[in-house]
């Protein structure tokens, strides 16, 4: 069964910096693009940013230059690095893992995946 297991959110100052990770485990073969998105309260998920298995990143605008995604393939780890955090950061922090290829016993398969969330908040 495959599983994203998202770590490091919390509260942080005006300022501050904050190390998100996450991990997909499970009987992986590869996963095309892993990537962060992010939703604030009654509103639908927004992109932060993306990393694909070839190297490429993709940013939203208003991430660039403050935050940077990185990633460990052969840990299937995603990493998002987020410096001088706003208040207007604080929201919920979802990992994404498209392309993700799986085998089990008798086949192998493939799908989109998506971790349980983690909370930033930013506040004084």
């Amino acid at each position: 069964q495959v599983q994203l297991v998202e770590s490091g959110g919390g509260l942080v100052q005006p300022g501050g910096s904050l190390k998100l990770s996450c991990a997909a485990s499970g009987s992986i073969l590869s996963i095309t693009v892993m990537g962060w998105y992010r939703q604030f309260p009654g509103k639908q998920r927004e992109l932060v940013a993306t990393f694909t298995s070839t190297g490429s990143t993709n940013y939203a605008d208003s991430m660039k230059g403050r935050f940077t995604i990185s990633r460990d393939n052969a840990k299937s780890t995603v990493y998002l690095q987020m410096n001088s955090l706003k208040p207007e950061d604080t929201a919920v922090y979802y990992c994404n893992a498209e392309g993700l290829r799986y085998y089990t016993s008798s086949s192998t398969g493939e799908g989109t995946y998506w971790g349980q969330g983690t909370q930033v908040t930013v506040s004084s």
